[in-house]
């Protein structure tokens, strides 16, 4: 019997077009494709409660632990001339493929699948992506005023003032 490893003949998961992972059997490793690792691949291992990512960039090995409930859920996505469930992640380097067929039946029952295994929402994705909302800076005026200035309200410049014509003002000196 042969080991089927990485330095053996036997193509893993995911090398191919065709993209099969079956839910059910977890814990599951496979090669996917990153463009900005060495080599172009990354290793995924899918576990029930957590996915450790280990990729290689500009020769620095790294391993990237997520739990299961960081992921956004799982979405479906229209390739060229099939469909892909992804898992997905606000971070899109960290978007996992599960899988990819050209059978609408079959892309429907995986994706419950794995929406159940996972516990996940399941997504309509188109693949496109909108910008993420602009984050709020801590203090925005702490940069422009004095941290002693910054109880105080600025005054307004547009703003009349009240202006007494013809009384007396008493003045207290000593």
């Amino acid at each position: 019997m042969r080991r089927q490893t990485q330095t053996s003949g036997v193509n893993p998961a995911g090398s191919g077009r065709i993209l099969r992972l079956d839910p059910l059997s977890l814990p599951v490793s496979f090669n996917a494709h990153d463009s900005r690792a060495d080599g172009n691949v990354r290793q995924i291992e899918l576990h029930r409660e957590r996915i450790v990512l280990r990729r290689a960039v500009r020769g620095m090995q790294m391993a990237v632990n997520v739990r299961v409930s960081d992921f956004k859920g799982i979405a479906l996505r229209g390739v060229e001339d099939a469909q892909m469930l992804v898992l997905v992640h606000r971070d899109p380097s960290l978007t996992i493929p599960l899988c990819v067929s050209a059978d609408e039946t079959e892309i429907a029952t995986a994706w419950q699948t794995w929406s159940d295994i996972f516990a996940l929402p399941q997504i309509r994705d188109s693949g496109t992506r909108e910008p993420a909302p602009r984050r709020r800076r801590r203090n925005a005026i702490r940069a422009r005023r004095p941290k002693f200035l910054t109880r105080r309200r600025a005054g307004d410049a547009n703003k009349e003032t009240a202006v007494h014509h013809g009384e007396r003002e008493i003045i207290a000196r000593d």
